[in-house]
């Protein structure tokens, strides 16, 4: 009996999971993400300076199919951290605001870890009179 394509899919992200401590499921790469939200993770994984993996699910729908039905998690990106689901974007920023993925990941948490604010106050134009 042959395996597959699908079921050789998931086992291809399970060996990925269960074989990299950080891993990142993302739309694009790390140095190019493909949408904001992947942006976002990298970005707090990166300003930890934490080594992570990263797996690019946009070559092939069968991945992101794959990894929601085996996560149980329907959104990407989808954070890793020793073969346990961390969660999303919205999860990890959260984590990253309040030191606790700092600690997931047994790096120290920056002295300014809230998210950069803009240098310039917000600017409005009155145009209405």
């Amino acid at each position: 009996m042959s395996v597959s394509p699908e079921q050789q899919i998931r086992e291809a992200i399970q060996d990925a999971i269960t074989s990299n401590d950080v891993l990142l499921f993302m739309k694009g790469t790390p140095d190019a993400p493909r949408c904001g939200f992947s942006a976002r993770t990298v970005a707090a994984l990166e300003s930890l300076g934490a080594p992570f993996a990263a797996v690019d699910i946009l070559p092939d729908p069968r991945i992101r199919q794959e990894l929601s039905a085996l996560s149980n998690w329907p959104t990407i990106p989808q954070l890793f951290i020793k073969g346990e689901l961390v969660g999303g974007c919205d999860i990890v920023v959260e984590m990253y605001e309040t030191g606790e993925l700092a600690e997931a990941l047994g790096v120290e948490q920056p002295a300014e870890a809230a998210e950069p604010a803009a240098d310039a106050p917000l600017s409005i134009e009155n145009r209405l009179n």
